[in-house]
């Protein structure tokens, strides 16, 4: 039931709030009501309340007012609503069935002596007060489970937030200051002790630790990080006091854009319940034209009384068919299966990926900081004549420090081991799948792909590399080259079972990276990917996901870099590392917190059991109704003379609702 067209104010956590002190009020009220209603039937003595039928009549009918108007507002709301925009949806059949019965019941309180004598039992005519009753709290009890699902699932990401420490030392010169963690700005300079935790996103200054990631990653051994590797808040500092420089504080840590991701998850409606609410809009008038030829049937072809058949098997059909389950049957199995993938590092940013991904037969990835660890070291310095490797490493690494890429952190990195002091460099630009520039000294430095560099006017014949798997960072100053400074990756030690598991599903995977030929090829073969396409740009990768897609495959992109942005937007499912760039998880439909294939096959498992799930839902919510139906509307009358009278049409409902709801619920225990 997850029509918030019309509600903005009915979504998460707010309308749990505000439906549950209604379920508190209604669940005793239709259960007094239940007792009311049912009490004479009943062979025990303490049944037999005493009461006339008049009174008893009354006493349903004050308790059972608050439930329907008060209780099932937000239902009436909706059902007028929906009529209003001619835009039927479950409330319409639902206020629909509990209207027809209230009102017919409170009729025959208020007028007894002007309904037909042959709707009489005993001498008074039947009432429905605990299947209105009972039907409005059974709706909201649905209600109830499904918001808190959402809360659930949201409240599970957000208590990561609370893991955050509320106060920081920040150092303003030798001054230390204790402030509030709201009081950091970009670019303060914090000092993170041992067994203390990380207050904002940023980088280290000074000093080296090992941090334990595993309340954001899951990963139970500690990271070591060292000057210019980045921290993350709420992470905790095992050994080792740091001087960090804040990055990213308030809204845009880490942990604030996860809380984001889900919460936009939740809203978002995947096609498949899209579909649920187009048979939906037919169900509706359908059910509506069954009652009615329900009715019609029975005063026209019914035995005596007539009338009390048809007002009887028409209120039933109505009752039955309320197509809670249906409401139901999907955002219950999203939300759970969101919330299990948030417990896997998996974060589902738009509910349409998730469902896209279960149809997935193409899977391109990008090398490094995907296949690889993303954590490349230098491994050659390749200086040509006339220049040392102190003097090509300098140049590199200071004009690479402004760079987040994972190889430009590389090299400064080196240069720090190796105690070089860097320059300043000014006019610093990034040329995204291609290198960065800068100006040092006065003259315009170079660093990035040799094509590239080769494309700008510098001459890269004079470059004599080894074959193996390296990358290369070629080095020119103006339009002469200085040398290249090559680098390695190690593979990451879930790549192999992960690739291995995806062609098992039938999913081909295939390698799309900007590094040369030579490595990407090293690592292809390490892993058994057939498929490679090296030295590729930004518009490259578009390129060869737009043509997997025409080919006919469902693609699915995995990246960390602002190169990949283009190709995880044109994917089908884009599926960025939660180390990667802000660009890349923007344009992407997913998140995987841990980086590595690993999550993507939980993931595929996830999607795949979360549509079967649905599917699943679907036929139970179809079948109560296409069964109920029929036999709602008498059409047994003939062979057994048995009617499903109004209350039992509740029972029936609500089971299906329950039925769907305890499904769903199978994916919290779900093993990826």
């Amino acid at each position: 039931m997850s029509d918030d067209r019309y509600e903005p104010v009915y979504m998460g956590l707010p309308a749990f709030r505000v439906l549950l002190p209604r379920l508190w009020v209604a669940a005793p009220l239709t259960i007094a009501v239940m007792i009311l209603a049912m009490g004479p039937m009943l062979p025990w003595a303490w049944a037999d309340l005493g009461l006339s039928h008049s009174q008893s009549g009354a006493m349903q009918a004050m308790l059972t007012t608050p439930v329907v108007f008060w209780a099932g507002w937000f239902f009436l709301r909706r059902f007028w609503l929906s009529w209003r925009t001619l835009d039927f949806n479950m409330f319409t059949l639902t206020v629909t069935g509990t209207g027809s019965a209230y009102g017919f019941s409170l009729f025959a309180v208020l007028f007894p002596n002007l309904l037909p004598h042959e709707l009489s039992h005993g001498g008074h005519p039947p009432l429905y007060f605990e299947a209105a009753a009972a039907i409005t709290t059974l709706v909201l009890i649905g209600q109830v489970i499904e918001q808190r699902s959402h809360a659930r699932t949201g409240d599970a990401i957000h208590a990561l937030l609370d893991l955050a420490p509320k106060q920081a030392a920040r150092l303003n010169g030798n001054i230390e200051e204790v402030v509030p963690v709201e009081a950091i700005a970009v670019g303060d300079i914090l000092r993170i002790r041992p067994g203390g935790k990380v207050p904002v996103d940023g980088t280290i200054k000074s000093g080296s630790s090992a941090f334990d990631e595993s309340m954001l990653t899951g990963e139970p051994t500690a990271v070591e990080k060292s000057p210019g590797d980045p921290v993350y808040a709420a992470t905790l500092n095992t050994h080792g006091t740091v001087i960090m420089t804040a990055g990213k504080v308030g809204r845009d840590t880490l942990l604030a854009q996860i809380v984001r991701l889900v919460e936009e998850a939740q809203e978002s409606e995947p096609p498949i319940q899209r579909l649920a609410d187009r048979v939906s809009s037919w169900f509706v008038p359908a059910i509506l034209a069954a009652a009615a030829l329900t009715f019609l049937g029975w005063m026209m072809f019914g035995p005596e009384p007539r009338l009390a058949f048809a007002l009887s098997t028409s209120v039933a059909v109505l009752i039955i068919a309320c197509p809670c389950a249906l409401g139901l049957a999907t955002p219950v199995s999203i939300t759970t299966g969101i919330g299990r993938g948030a417990q896997e590092g998996v974060l589902v940013k738009h509910a349409a990926a998730l469902e896209r991904l279960a149809a997935v037969t193409a899977v391109l990835v990008d090398k490094t900081g995907t296949l690889t660890e993303g954590r490349p070291s230098v491994s050659a310095i390749i200086p040509v004549s006339g220049v040392s490797e102190t003097e090509l490493l300098k140049l590199a690494a200071s004009i690479e420090m402004e760079s987040e890429h994972p190889i430009a952190r590389a090299i400064v990195r080196a240069a720090e081991e190796r105690s070089i002091k860097l320059d300043e460099c000014s006019e610093f630009r990034n040329e995204a799948g291609y290198g960065v520039s800068a100006t040092a000294d006065g003259n315009r430095v170079r660093a990035g792909r040799p094509d590239w560099l080769h494309s700008e006017g510098v001459d890269t014949s004079a470059l004599n590399l080894p074959d193996g798997a390296a990358t290369v960072v070629a080095i020119a100053r103006g339009n002469r080259l200085l040398g290249a400074i090559l680098l390695s990756d190690r593979i990451k030690s879930s790549a192999s079972a992960a690739v291995n598991e995806l062609t098992r599903l039938g999913i081909e995977v295939v390698m799309v990276t900007g590094d040369r030929a030579a490595s990407a090829q090293g690592v292809a073969g390490a892993l058994g990917i057939e498929t490679v396409h090296a030295d590729t740009k930004p518009q490259d990768k578009q390129r060869i996901v737009r043509e997997h897609r025409e080919r006919g495959a469902v693609v699915a992109y995995a990246g960390d870099g602002i190169n990949d942005a283009p190709a995880l937007a044109a994917a089908d499912v884009g599926i960025a590392m939660g180390h990667g760039t802000d660009v890349a998880i923007e344009s992407a439909g997913l998140v995987l917190l841990r980086g590595d294939l690993g999550g993507l096959v939980r993931a595929i498992h996830l999607s795949r059991a979360v549509l079967r799930n649905i599917r699943q839902n679907l036929f139970w919510a179809f079948f109560y109704n296409l069964a109920g139906v029929p036999l709602a509307a008498g059409l047994l009358y003939p062979i057994t003379g048995w009617l499903l009278n109004p209350m039992a049409a509740a029972v029936a409902m609500s089971l299906s609702s329950l039925t769907v709801v305890g499904n769903a619920l199978r994916l919290r225990s779900l093993r990826l």
